[in-house]
């Protein structure tokens, strides 16, 4: 089993230096961060500094060429600072660059790859739809073909990240009889490009610096050469990199709890009740232990999994798996952690407030828990008795 223990040398050079970055650039910057409701410029400059736009993009791009496993390390100690900046980093390095890294034409790399890699370009992966969420076979956005042109028409929402994009991954229906098997496409749509709008931007709960929008396409065209990967692949495309961006908020969930953690014991260690230190209390070492087991845990299943990947092996059961746990671990965790602190933590001045209410759309993100519970169980009694 790999775990901690286990990182090769490299692996924990990687997170010491994301550690050090983290308590010299991004804590500083989360009260600012959140006054403004933005990602300060000095953060971005100095995650492009860092290489941290490009970590999973191939070296010929200008990437740092990491593994999954690497980058899950890196998210892990970001995540102890805020899920913010893991939300901010996702695109770059995950579903939208892993598709133009995987299924991109030589021509597309290029041009998309390197900016994105230095964080020149921002990215956003566009799937979900109002009446497609969980289901991503029901999407209605479709593309037409119109000689050498295809023309897209349809709103995509809840889109991170899609009001400040460069460039967006579309899933599209090109041919409606086939539907998911064969009948949807992905494209890729610079954010300039006519047709294309941001229609409405929501705040979301604990989640405001980096927007949820709905993307309205009209009549919009782009090129033959904006096609990614083949023609009736893109239910494929996207499934293939929904496993990996399931990894990546486990990572995340994994520093998060992390942190609630440390803010736990460091408030056991420091509160006093009754004369007495408030971890001397048999019911707060108990959950400060079940905490940590969890996280141990949650760890262990993320680096496991991301290695198997790093290898070449598919990871569609260990990534729902992981998720699942990880998004629904980090509650319980964030929850203990509020206990603990008593009538201090529903406090707003308390810090592990905020980290309580930022858990909850863990469990909703790239696929809610009743999603992986079905694909876990599918994957084990077979699609005849478990669909989706």
């Amino acid at each position: 089993m790999l775990e901690n223990g286990a990182l090769s040398d490299h692996s924990r050079e990687l997170r010491d230096h994301a550690r050090v970055f983290v308590e010299r650039v991004l804590e500083p910057a989360v009260a600012e961060m959140q006054q403004t409701q933005a990602i300060p410029k000095s953060v971005h400059q100095a995650l492009k500094t860092a290489g941290y736009f490009g970590m999973t993009v191939p070296e010929q791009y200008g990437g740092l060429g990491l593994g999954l496993l690497d980058y899950a390390v890196i998210l892990e100690q970001i995540g102890w600072s805020h899920r913010q900046w893991t939300l901010y980093l996702a695109n770059n390095n995950g579903l939208a660059s892993k598709a133009i890294g995987d299924l991109g034409t030589e021509e597309q790399r290029d041009r998309y790859l390197r900016g994105l890699a230095t964080g020149d370009f921002l990215a956003c992966f566009a799937l979900t739809e109002p009446e497609a969420g969980s289901d991503a076979g029901a999407i209605s956005t479709r593309a037409s073909k119109a000689g050498n042109k295809w023309i897209i028409n349809g709103r995509k929402h809840y889109i991170s990240a899609a009001d400040i994009a460069d460039v967006t991954v579309v899933i599209a229906v090109t041919d409606k009889e086939k539907g998911a098997r064969g009948g949807m496409t992905a494209f890729l749509v610079d954010s300039d490009n006519p047709g294309r709008t941001i229609a409405r931007t929501h705040n979301t709960i604990g989640i405001d610096a980096v927007k949820q929008s709905e993307i309205l396409f009209e009549n919009c065209e782009v090129d033959e050469d904006a096609v990614l990967g083949e023609v009736g692949g893109g239910f494929k495309t996207a499934m293939r990199t929904l496993d990996e961006g399931r990894i990546t908020v486990a990572a995340s969930c994994v520093g998060h709890a992390q942190r609630c953690l440390d803010l736990m014991v460091e408030h056991a260690r420091e509160r006093k009740t009754f004369g007495k230190p408030l971890g001397s209390r048999q019911a707060i070492q108990w959950m400060i232990a079940d905490s940590a087991t969890e996280i141990h845990a949650a760890r262990t299943m993320v680096y496991n999994a991301a290695a198997r990947s790093d290898q070449g092996e598919r990871i569609s059961q260990d990534a729902s798996m992981a998720k699942l746990f990880a998004s629904e671990m980090i509650s319980r965790v964030a929850d203990r952690a509020i206990q603990i602190h008593g009538g201090a933590g529903i406090m707003n001045e308390v810090e592990v407030g905020r980290w309580w209410c930022d858990t909850r759309h863990y469990r909703i993100g790239e696929g809610a828990s009743e999603i992986q519970r079905t694909i876990i169980s599918r994957n084990l009694l077979g699609s005849e008795l478990v669909s989706l």
